[in-house]
């Protein structure tokens, strides 16, 4: 198997951990890409353009992190991240999906302020960073708790992100509950061997 990735996007990040996680270290291929290189590398494998992308053993492609998350825990780590039924598998997307709306408005700010002085929003990244802090704050007032999942994989990749690359909003400001559960997650080896870098 082969996977499109960038060492400081979260969403593949979140992919290759599921990969780690699930074994196959040594199996998966990273087909590393740069920002400026995005487009014509991957398009051919995702026609949307973007990472991660995985290209399966049946050389079928498969794009948008959370279809390659499960994809990988189902087939090679027996769902173990991905409760099967009930309150648990709801709970668990539920999370993902709010640490995936953390790392989306992230990334906009990120691409946001690359963009030439005249041409940036400034109220358009204060509704980013709106997002942002309203869902920390729901994750102060509810720390996950319990069972290590998708979304508890999720979210530790989306609060390194914001560590990686929006350090002023200090996240941890006010949220003692999130930070220290955020501390013992990232011990945890699969997150220690894809921390994110700066490129």
């Amino acid at each position: 198997m082969k996977l499109w990735y960038a060492k400081s996007s979260p969403f593949a990040r979140k992919a290759l951990v599921i990969a780690l996680e699930a074994g196959l270290g040594q199996s998966l291929e990273l087909l590393e890409i740069t920002p400026a290189t995005i487009e014509e590398q991957v398009c051919g494998d995702n026609p949307l353009g973007k990472i991660p992308c995985l290209i399966t053993d049946a050389e079928e492609p498969l794009f948008d992190s959370r279809v390659i998350c499960e994809y990988l825990d189902v087939t090679f780590n027996s769902g173990r991240l991905h409760p099967e039924t009930g309150p648990e598998r709801w709970s668990a997307l539920r999370l993902q999906a709010l640490a995936d709306g953390i790392m989306d408005a992230a990334v906009i700010c990120r691409y946001e302020s690359l963009r030439p002085d005249g041409e940036r929003s400034p109220s358009w990244l204060l509704r980013q960073r709106g997002k942002m802090r309203r869902a920390l704050d729901h994750l102060e007032a509810t720390p996950p708790a319990g069972s290590i999942t998708i979304g508890e994989i999720a979210l530790a990749c989306a609060l390194d992100y914001l560590d990686l690359r929006l350090a002023d909003l200090d996240w941890r400001a006010g949220r003692p509950r999130l930070a220290a559960w955020a501390e013992v997650i990232s011990e945890r080896p699969a997150l220690l061997a894809t921390a994110p870098v700066c490129v």
